[in-house]
């Protein structure tokens, strides 16, 4: 997937300006509050525009000033590739967590969506 594939802001390309699209979604990620999080797909919605595929793309381009970590996969796995890192937020931040069986590749746990997932909350009545 290329930036290309994120909705069209309308704006002329500029090397150095980001995107509409993906400054939305970083600020989305910004409201999200510690502890919480929202799904791919959660944002998109909340945005109304692009879907889970898109945000991912914006997140795995522009994610690294923002709280990345609560912006997640909705089965609850981890970021491959990021899990110790990711996991060391989720416990400072104390977001809810299933501990992983034994059987579970890495014994890694996973987010407890039912708890740790976050709808926008009052936030999300002032959304336009």
């Amino acid at each position: 997937m290329s930036e290309e594939s994120l909705p069209n802001d309308g704006r002329p390309d500029h090397a150095d300006a980001l995107p509409e699209y993906a400054e939305r979604v970083l600020e989305v990620a910004e409201l999200i509050p510690p502890g919480r999080v929202m799904t791919y797909g959660d944002v998109a919605e909340w945005l109304e525009e692009g879907g889970p595929r898109q945000v991912g793309r914006v997140m795995s381009l522009y994610g690294g000033a923002v709280p990345w970590w609560r912006v997640v996969r909705a089965d609850g796995v981890m970021l491959p590739g990021h899990e110790l890192r990711v996991l060391e937020h989720y416990r400072a931040e104390g977001t809810p967590l299933k501990e992983a069986s034994r059987a579970a590749e890495g014994h890694l746990p996973r987010l407890d969506m039912r708890r740790a997932r976050w709808d926008g909350g009052e936030r999300a009545q002032g959304h336009t």
